[in-house]
């Protein structure tokens, strides 16, 4: 592979002072975003859905915890199946969830796979983030991560008035890609995630998206 073009200290300063310049654009426009994110309109959930979490059943309502805001996270991870690959590698981005709710907010994962398989993989993962089962429920169906085409991930984001519980917000493939420390981080690198869609120089290592990812301790 070609290396980057070698430069003195003085040149290297100009090059990335005019790339400062379009990453202050693009934060900003990220801020104009966020802004509009928070005057989306919002809909009431008015179905009960019953969980299975790790201390028993559990609502929707008690998926906050007592807290005014949740995050859910949509885990690929059906009954009998493989847990989904880039969906743990999203988990092991997860850190300590006590900044979020020292801001009144929540976060849990949500899966159809029974619990006892949730909890015997969380195990495996060391994962501390609440897991709960919608299994036997329409949560998934209703919430557009299970249709005709088979499963699939996304994240949402929920708002508590009281006992009222309102659907804010819903991302999904590079919504949720884009979230992740890791890719933000080799997104910083020369080399960038290495695959075969982002825009890098000739011959340099690109593999494609998803061959090589691993769950944490199959690398």
């Amino acid at each position: 592979m070609n290396l980057p073009v070698i430069v003195s200290s003085t040149e290297w300063e100009a090059a990335r002072d005019a790339l400062l310049v379009k990453e202050k654009e693009a934060t900003r426009a990220l801020d104009a975003l966020a802004a509009e994110r928070r005057r989306l309109p919002m809909v009431p959930i008015d179905k009960q859905y019953v969980f299975e979490g790790p201390d028993g059943r559990a609502t929707l309502l008690d998926l906050f915890d007592g807290r005014r805001q949740l995050i859910v996270y949509h885990f690929m991870f059906g009954p009998g199946s493989d847990p989904c690959t880039g969906c743990s590698s999203f988990t092991d981005n997860i850190g300590d969830l006590a900044h979020l709710r020292a801001r009144d907010t929540s976060l849990a994962l949500v899966s159809r796979a029974p619990q006892a398989e949730i909890r015997a993989f969380q195990q495996r993962m060391g994962w501390a983030v609440p897991w709960f089962s919608s299994f036997g429920s329409d949560f998934n169906d209703d919430f557009g991560t299970t249709t005709d085409e088979g499963e699939t991930f996304g994240l949402s984001v929920f708002l508590r008035d009281g006992d009222r519980v309102y659907r804010s917000y819903f991302t999904a493939a590079r919504g949720v890609d884009r979230l992740r420390m890791d890719f933000n981080l080799l997104d910083l690198t020369p080399l960038g995630r290495q695959e075969d869609w982002e825009d890098s120089p000739d011959g340099w290592p690109q593999t494609p998206p998803y061959a090589w990812w691993r769950k944490h301790d199959e690398y």
